[in-house]
């Protein structure tokens, strides 16, 4: 309410802002506005006894790169677009697949993909004399709920990253589970076979369009 009756009717150019939960991204047409909103806001939330975080709060150059119709990139560093993390994606700029036009395109935020590939190597080490098919059923699950919010149009390497780690992570503690080795590489792929793990999904287009 603040942003939108006491801010934005003050700024020279265009303003939105999209916020969830206690994460926010502010979208300046302008880049003087830009830094006005920035030294406004320490002010706005330390009268509630707020502070803002210190490597998250930053001012981004968020523009469209230039000489695309030439179909060449600039060096100067002032023409290069910056990226920002926001709900674990990372926002950049990639040509379309004709290499015709520039589009946002969000990608798993490397420290997000780090903590999730961590914390399925440490399920695996944990469940690992579990009975296959349990192990099978709880992996597909876990790798289904990243799709549900990861699943998105263009971010299909990070999904296949995920799965190249899960199957070789899975076979590693399935390897250890007792002092002989008991699952080399051959024999897992004919365990893989039997008990595949789900591929990459994206969420379709109708679900991304659609109002909560």
């Amino acid at each position: 309410m603040w942003f939108e009756d006491e801010i934005k009717h003050r700024l020279a150019g265009g303003a939105s802002l999209v916020r969830y939960a206690d994460d926010a991204i502010i979208l300046l047409n302008n880049e003087e506005d830009a830094r006005r909103v920035m030294n406004v806001l320490p002010k706005r939330f330390a009268k509630y006894g707020l502070t803002l975080h210190p490597e998250k709060t930053r001012l981004v150059r968020f523009k469209r790169p230039c000489d695309v119709d030439e179909g060449r990139r600039s060096d100067d560093d002032d023409d290069q677009p910056g990226t920002f993390s926001f709900l674990g994606f990372t926002h950049y700029w990639g040509l379309t697949r004709d290499g015709e036009r520039w589009v946002v395109r969000r990608k798993t935020e490397s420290k997000r993909l780090r903590r999730t590939l961590k914390a399925i190597s440490v399920w695996c080490s944990k469940a690992r004399h579990w009975a296959i098919a349990e192990q099978h059923a709880v992996l597909s699950k876990k790798l289904r709920g990243h799709d549900g919010y990861y699943g998105l149009p263009g971010n299909q390497r990070a999904l296949a990253l995920l799965r190249f780690f899960t199957e070789r992570t899975w076979q590693k503690w399935l390897d250890r589970r007792s002092s002989k080795r008991s699952m080399p590489w051959q024999r897992f792929l004919l365990l893989l076979a039997r008990y595949p793990l789900p591929p990459p999904r994206l969420i379709p287009r109708h679900r991304l369009a659609a109002k909560p």
